[in-house]
């Protein structure tokens, strides 16, 4: 049976040259709307659209990305026509042995398919940054399995504290994951992202692992989701930071920083044990600080050696520091939201008053992520992921790996 997903990985195994041949191609037939520089992100993007993972998360800043270069290279659907031909051609020639003649029609099909959603998505985005490219200055091990990478982009990105951003490495082109920057946008422009290696996972490994300095990267447009500080009005803060889920509320706390308003923030890191805590040292600047309306708890929930006060899950630590009108916001792994989604409703936390950071991983997800954006057309861009998260619509966009 013909393989969308290995004809790609093989063409991809030539990224560049392959790239060079998608836009040459198009070039030749007088369809210049691609920049040269741009062409790698399209071609991979959309090849991985197409040949598809059940990856939601993934494919939505998949979209997202290739949305926003739809609208800002002014793509038309007529121009479907051309890169359709463009990318089976692509892959045909760069296939190899993972080509067979079947798979043309496959091509050209989930190609026209997945423009149409971009199409969609890119009037559901609105104008603003596509895509520019950041190099790695540093890439620090900060606990075990855990890594921080500081970014300095070609162009300052545009974003607020608290939302997440589509990045991928060329190493593996056109599969992008969101991260959120861990701190308010700098003077020098540099982004640091908070990166754990997930088990079983396929891009997250190879940024913590094998990513140096001097490589570059890919940063996709910023998007809200669901952790926006304009949400919680004037209200306190309670802030419960699950691993890595800390980076974009570490973000929240810079953000107040910036601007004092009276405001108290609560700020509650939950991790297993003491060596998983992997930003230690900024938590306690932070508190050295600003610990005049800036409290930082933290919470061990298999580490019989810290003190009984500092014992037990994230969300009961968090419930125990909770008072009526706080905004309550809530970061960390799918699992986590799943349970604050559940459990915190019954404790007593306001349904308007929880933030809790869309995962992708539920219907709701989207449509919670959606509402957060600032398009006046964003519920348009809510039929257009949630489409292409269940397959219903794009039935070329299938596989099996996370």
């Amino acid at each position: 049976m013909a393989d969308l997903g290995l004809s790609l990985a093989v063409a991809l195994a030539s990224h560049g040259r392959a790239a060079d041949h998608f836009w040459s191609f198009m070039e030749d037939r007088s369809v210049r709307l691609l920049p040269y520089q741009f062409a790698p992100v399209f071609f991979s993007t959309l090849g991985q659209l197409v040949a598809g993972r059940r990856d939601p998360a993934g494919r939505r800043a998949a979209l997202a990305v290739l949305g926003r270069m739809y609208r800002r290279f002014d793509l038309q659907p007529y121009h479907g026509t051309a890169v359709a031909a463009a990318l089976v051609d692509t892959v045909r020639r760069f296939a190899g042995e993972g080509w067979e003649p079947e798979l043309a029609g496959q091509w050209e099909l989930g190609c026209r398919r997945a423009l149409r959603v971009a199409e969609r998505a890119a009037g559901a985005l609105g104008d603003g940054p596509h895509v520019t490219f950041g190099e790695v200055e540093a890439c620090e091990v900060a606990s075990d399995g855990v890594a921080v990478l500081i970014v300095r982009p070609m162009r300052r990105l545009r974003y607020l504290p608290g939302q997440a951003m589509p990045v991928c490495t060329p190493r593996l082109p056109g599969l992008w994951r969101w991260y959120s920057p861990a701190s308010a946008p700098r003077p020098d422009g540099r982004v640091e992202f908070h990166v754990r290696a997930v088990p079983e996972g396929v891009v997250s490994p190879v940024l913590v692992e094998r990513v140096a300095p001097g490589e570059l990267v890919w940063l996709g447009p910023a998007s809200n989701v669901g952790l926006s500080l304009e949400a919680a009005g004037g209200a306190d803060l309670l802030l419960a930071a699950g691993g890595t889920g800390l980076a974009p509320l570490r973000a929240l706390v810079e953000q107040v920083a910036a601007s004092p308003n009276g405001r108290r923030v609560t700020l509650v890191v939950g991790v297993r044990t003491l060596l998983d805590l992997h930003d230690a040292v900024v938590l306690d600047k932070l508190q050295q600080a600003h610990g005049d309306w800036l409290t930082v708890v933290l919470a061990f929930s298999n580490d019989c050696d810290v003190e009984p006060a500092a014992q037990g899950d994230l969300l009961s630590v968090a419930l125990d520091h909770y008072r009526p009108g706080q905004a309550f916001y809530v970061c960390g792994s799918p699992r986590l939201i799943e349970s604050a989604r559940k459990r915190l409703p019954l404790a007593g936390v306001a349904a308007d008053s929880l933030h809790l950071a869309a995962t992708f991983h539920r219907a709701l997800d989207s449509a919670l992520w959606v509402s957060r954006q600032r398009s006046a057309h964003a519920a348009h861009l809510g039929t257009v992921l949630e489409a292409a998260g269940d397959g219903s619509s794009l039935s070329q966009f299938r596989g099996d790996a996370p």
